[in-house]
């Protein structure tokens, strides 16, 4: 809907009184709603909108769960910008379904929703969905690891650290992902933890945090103390993956592998705690997503593809032939961007 179409509501003694938006401020007003505030790439996405906004003059509200997976307080950040007469809604969502029926509401009245990092489920519950193709970053590391062991890929015996019991889209993804670029048969694509690969030691969950990933580490580790390669839902699960085989002088035997790109986690793949990781542009996709709605205030048009691939790239100091690669110098120069 655009702009002048809107209509700005104000409390008085308990009633509503809806006046045209002429009355109302004429700066768009975008809101931008993340799955924690406290994740640095959460911080960094923020840090996108808000440059972004002030660029643009956007006003912009921010919102956040408490914790990752908190769908509540993000249904009542998408219910405050509804009443606010927000002209966009960016949302990186804690559960992707769970979250459509307030998405829905938003869209009937007018609002330009775009996911950022995380597809909603269905996907075309938003207008549009500015991320990184998580399936190649998993694919890539997949790759990188196994052709890094050469012939010893065929004996690896993999611990795979995940999210958390939801299986939201982006989680599958990057575990799907990985597990094909390494040769891992896949039963169901949407599924994790259905495959049969004897290489396979387990999966565990990890909250996308350190302490998680040494937690999620620790059981598998108990489960084979021959675990060689580690795959990770993300760069802090990876540093806590790492103390725990460091505690038991494994450091050197397993190979971790992570997605995020953020500057520690580049700094890990410098520092050899982590292998190769897939970077992600977080600040890329916030920008891009308060341009969108700038775009649809002026002009009404929505964006023109439903499924923006915000970019990837493996990040390593190790390269293999096959897999295209950066260094982590270039890393620490793009980190996030």
């Amino acid at each position: 809907m655009m702009r002048a179409l809107l209509r700005a509501t104000t409390i008085v003694v308990g009633i509503a009184i809806t006046t045209p938006a002429a009355f109302a401020a004429d700066q768009p007003l975008v809101g931008i709603i993340t799955k924690t505030d406290t994740n640095p790439f959460f911080v960094k996405m923020k840090e996108g909108a808000k440059k972004k906004a002030e660029a643009l003059d956007v006003e912009l509200r921010t919102f956040s769960g408490r914790f990752d997976g908190d769908n509540q307080s993000q249904v009542r950040a998408v219910e405050n910008l509804i009443a606010a007469g927000a002209d966009g809604i960016l949302i990186s969502p804690n559960d992707p379904s769970g979250i459509v029926p307030a998405i829905r509401q938003a869209r009937e009245a007018g609002i330009l929703v775009i996911a950022l990092d995380t597809p909603l489920d269905p996907a075309d519950a938003a207008d549009a969905t500015f991320a990184t193709d998580n399936f190649r970053a998993g694919e890539l590391i997949g790759q990188w690891a196994r052709k890094s062991l050469d012939g010893a890929a065929e004996d690896a015996r993999i611990a795979l650290l995940d999210l958390n019991e939801s299986e939201i889209t982006v989680d599958v993804a990057r575990d799907q992902g990985f597990l094909k670029g390494f040769g891992v048969d896949l039963k169901d694509p949407k599924d994790i933890g259905d495959e049969t690969d004897p290489r396979i030691v387990g999966h565990d969950i990890t909250q996308g945090a350190e302490q998680g990933g040494r937690r999620g580490m620790e059981n598998l580790i108990q489960k084979d103390p021959s675990v060689n390669v580690v795959y990770t839902i993300n760069e802090p699960a990876a540093a806590g993956a790492y103390q725990a085989l460091r505690a038991v002088g494994l450091e050197d035997q397993a190979l971790i592998v992570s997605v995020d790109g953020g500057c520690p986690g580049v700094e890990n793949v410098q520092a050899g705690v982590i292998g190769a990781t897939s970077m992600q542009f977080p600040l890329r996709m916030a920008s891009m997503g308060v341009e969108a709605v700038v775009e649809y205030v002026e002009t009404g048009e929505k964006p023109a593809e439903s499924n923006v691939n915000t970019g990837v790239e493996l990040i390593t100091d190790e390269p293999v032939e096959g897999v295209p690669s950066k260094s982590a110098e270039w890393g620490l120069e793009h980190c996030w961007g």
